[in-house]
């Protein structure tokens, strides 16, 4: 099922994790809405760079999430986020190019170097751009 012309329900969806160990990933019915949001943006960045995006993560249920590791608040959850790269792009140079875009993000995360994460929301957008290195934690802007 599409969601929008470049994005699917299920690549938004999928657990290796989820299917792996046995449970359902299934996104509530706010999320499955947050989706069409958070596609949209990506729409966005897919017009941008005009190659596609590979998603890694999409929406997560709390139990994926905290299995995984991530934060207690992450917009995974709500179906407002997703983590991906560019073809033939760097991780680096996604978030540069995304940064002084039009496109609407409310994060936007350089994560270890090797993906990209955005964000959505519903609100006036943070437009934060962070980054993220084993041992750094958070870091303000591109670094």
């Amino acid at each position: 099922m599409l969601i929008t012309p470049h994005f699917t329900f299920d690549e938004m969806t999928v657990s290796q994790l989820a299917a792996r160990d046995g449970f359902d990933n299934t996104p509530p019915p706010e999320a499955r809405a947050n989706l069409q949001l958070l596609c949209c943006a990506l729409e966005q960045v897919r017009a941008l760079f005009d190659v596609p995006i590979i998603v890694s993560s999409g929406y997560r249920s709390e139990k994926v999430n905290r299995l995984i590791g991530g934060v207690s608040n992450s917009q995974h959850v709500q179906g407002l986020a997703a983590d991906f790269t560019v073809i033939e792009v760097c991780p680096r140079e996604t978030v540069r190019r995304i940064s002084e875009s039009a496109v609407p993000f409310d994060q936007l995360i350089l994560e270890f170097d090797s993906w990209v994460h955005l964000s959505v929301t519903h609100g006036a957008p943070r437009r934060q751009v962070l980054t993220i290195r084993k041992g750094t934690g958070y870091l303000p802007g591109l670094q």
